[in-house]
């Protein structure tokens, strides 16, 4: 069984990927990397340029996605963390997806969830290769670190990939809020405290997560 674990990074929250990367993971073991810059449609925002260190002059002359995606497809199972995201920027994809990001919030409760914070709470193994210089951030480094995350997740659960999918396309309910007036807080306290800020949320605030949705009525009517 193969899990294909693939990452991509962009020009900002609303898309333009400018890498793509993945790793294999086949019986346990982790294999066969691949990376590719990846030309844009948009100019790279500097908000992102300062995440991922990816500049205009890097990019320049790189194929589009649609010419660099088909070697990363042809796999039953793709696994990222906020899977979410990454299939929305990848639509050529076919295969079903995993999320890594949704394991970690049923597995491990009352943790922060992101990769780097699991890669040390967890205090993974992620084997890079020899003499790279990657990153946090880059792609290909993201997806070592993603792999031996999913990795855990199987060691610690036993989960099947049809187990990890089902677990996928449920919603998940959340913690805290990220955002708002309420960030950091809990969704729990907040709910006995300030309902009236829970519906308003529901009918206010078109691009809720489907979790957050999910989260948001179970507390109100809960």
């Amino acid at each position: 069984m193969m899990l294909r674990v693939i990452d991509t990074e962009t020009c900002g929250l609303d898309g333009g990927v400018v890498e793509v990367a993945s790793v294999d993971v086949i019986d346990g073991c982790i294999t066969n990397p691949m990376s590719d810059l990846i030309s844009p449609d948009r100019p790279i925002g500097l908000d992102a340029m300062a995440i991922h260190h990816i500049t205009e002059q890097m990019v320049e002359g790189k194929p589009r996605i649609a010419v660099a995606i088909g070697r990363y497809q042809g796999s039953q199972y793709y696994v990222a963390h906020n899977a979410a995201f990454d299939r929305a920027m990848l639509p050529e994809m076919n295969g079903a997806w995993i999320c890594t990001l949704k394991l970690a919030r049923t597995l491990y409760p009352d943790i922060k969830y992101g990769n780097q914070y699991l890669r040390y709470a967890l205090n993974l193994d992620v084997q890079l290769p020899q003499d790279s210089a990657l990153y946090p951030h880059r792609a290909l480094y993201d997806c070592y670190v993603t792999a031996a995350l999913l990795q855990r997740i199987v060691q610690d659960s036993g989960w099947t990939p049809e187990q990890m999918l089902e677990i996928t396309e449920q919603p998940v309910l959340l913690k805290k809020f990220k955002f708002g007036k309420y960030r950091g807080q809990s969704i729990e306290q907040v709910a006995l405290d300030d309902p009236g800020y829970l519906r308003w949320m529901l009918k206010s605030i078109d691009d809720l997560s489907p979790d957050m949705k999910h989260t948001l009525k179970y507390y109100l009517l809960g």
